[in-house]
């Protein structure tokens, strides 16, 4: 593998970095947006059956805050019980707003990573071009400069693909899991919303 690198020239580098970047975002993310931490499907029948035998206590709503991303929010509207429907509504909304952001945290970098990693094997393939350029003389070409610049311009190519494909791929999923569990909280929040204020059962 050293060998790969040392032929692949210093523009390798950036890629390596953009590489090791990648893979601990797609780390972090598998593990912070799986289901259970995030939006647990049990989570809003056990709240509502705590309020209906108890009502809302502080240390209830402690609990709740330390759960889930959803225990967040409705912890918002619980904390807005006895206000007007539009008031607890508006606090959820609000809460559901910081969790989207919590949701969506590193993968505009992943995107970046996911955009730039072609650029960078395409610069490193340009590095190579003139150092193939660069071994002409007029005594005739220098065989191990050629070389180098050759492995330099396929290598970095290689490299930048080789990002890029896997980035991407976990960008487009992370974006759709972030749209399909904020939908799921919202509305998990707005039954409620509509429970406690009497407008249904759950």
């Amino acid at each position: 593998m050293f060998s790969i690198i040392q032929a692949a020239g210093w523009p390798i580098w950036p890629i390596i970095l953009a590489s090791v970047l990648a893979v601990g975002i797609i780390g972090e993310r598998l593990w912070s947006l799986r289901r259970s931490k995030v939006s647990p499907r049990d989570l809003l029948p056990r709240v509502l059956q705590e309020y209906r035998r108890s009502g809302v206590h502080a240390d209830t709503l402690s609990r709740l805050q330390e759960h889930s991303l959803l225990g967040q929010i409705l912890v918002a509207g619980l904390r807005n019980i006895d206000s007007p429907r539009e008031v607890m509504k508006e606090s959820i909304e609000e809460a559901g707003r910081v969790a989207a952001h919590e949701l969506e945290r590193y993968l505009t970098t992943l995107g970046t990573i996911a955009s730039l990693s072609p650029l960078m094997g395409l610069f490193g393939t340009l590095i190579g071009m003139i150092e193939i350029f660069g071994s002409g003389t007029s005594a005739g070409g220098n065989p191990i400069q050629l070389a180098h610049g050759i492995s330099v311009a396929l290598y970095n190519s290689a490299f930048g693909i080789l990002v890029a494909i896997p980035s991407i791929i976990f960008y487009r999923h992370f974006r759709a899991k972030v749209d399909e569990l904020v939908l799921e909280m919202e509305l998990q929040a707005l039954k409620l919303v509509e429970v406690i204020h009497g407008e249904r059962r759950i």
